[in-house]
């Protein structure tokens, strides 16, 4: 009778171990859809992007494909090599003392008389000629280029393509084709202004940045003040940052009396001196 028993037993015990163990090979072993991705399944095929979880990686390559198109068609870039290492040598320096400084950043002169300046996801910041030869010292030219380094480290430029996407029906869990993103970002960059939180918020970021890298950080409030009392207008650099006068006040509320002209970048004759070879300020 027991060995009847151990007999029925094997007979349903054995097969059903192998199974069990089959059972365990297949769901350990890694499916091909997750080893494997699926721009890699097919040559070719245009990349999504979640935004919700963007990677500084896939920051950098977007603010790249951005740049080729800004380069390729609304901005006119000022081909003079000598200008272009004077910005980039200042843009270098602040970026080293930024809120991030392992971005590999990239500084360039837009060939253009009005007063702006912008930045892109990725590390990519454009000045304008026109602010080059507005700024009375290179701390003024300074401040400016910190504040657009301040947007690259807020990801503001992230920030606003998601509102973009969202305005668009896009949700952040579908993901974007990344074409898509960089037709958004070309319009951000060109069209739409920060919000003011934003730019408060650049603000902070580009005065600790001008003050960590030795820069007098009353270059920053300076160059605001000039254009608010320049006249003939609202300047092109200011008309896209709202609250200018708010965002005066808040700045001196962080520089104290003492600290204010402690720095480099304040002699006004040596830095007319050297852009006047470049620009006709």
């Amino acid at each position: 009778m027991k060995f009847h028993l151990r007999t029925k037993v094997r007979r349903w015990f054995y097969p059903l171990l192998s199974l069990l163990v089959m059972w365990g090979v297949i769901v350990g072993t890694p499916q091909i859809s997750q080893a494997i991705p699926l721009r890699q399944l097919l040559p070719g095929a245009v990349q999504f992007l979640q935004f919700s979880s963007i990677s500084d990686k896939q920051e950098i390559q977007l603010g790249g494909q951005i740049n080729k198109q800004l380069v390729n068609g609304d901005v006119r870039l000022y081909r003079n090599s000598e200008l272009n290492r004077y910005i980039n040598g200042i843009g270098q320096r602040l970026a080293r003392k930024s809120d991030r400084p392992n971005l590999d950043y990239t500084f360039q002169v837009v060939d253009d008389s009005a007063i702006n300046a912008f930045a892109t996801m990725g590390g990519y910041v454009y000045i304008h000629t026109g602010t080059i030869a507005a700024a009375d010292n290179e701390a003024q030219l300074a401040s400016v280029i910190a504040h657009e380094i301040g947007h690259i480290g807020g990801r503001h430029s992230i920030k606003q393509m998601k509102q973009a996407l969202l305005a668009q029906g896009v949700t952040q869990i579908l993901g974007v084709d990344s074409n898509k993103a960089v037709q958004i970002g070309v319009e951000l960059a060109l069209k739409r202004p920060h919000s003011r939180r934003d730019e408060y918020d650049a603000d902070v970021r580009g005065l600790k940045t001008l003050k960590r890298t030795g820069y007098a950080p009353s270059g920053m409030v300076g160059f605001m003040k000039k254009l608010l009392n320049s006249g003939g207008g609202t300047p092109t650099f200011l008309s896209t940052h709202p609250g200018t006068q708010d965002r005066i006040e808040a700045l001196q509320e962080n520089i104290s009396s003492t600290e204010a002209n402690r720095g480099s970048g304040l002699d006004n004759a040596a830095y007319k001196s050297r852009i006047r070879s470049f620009i006709n300020s």
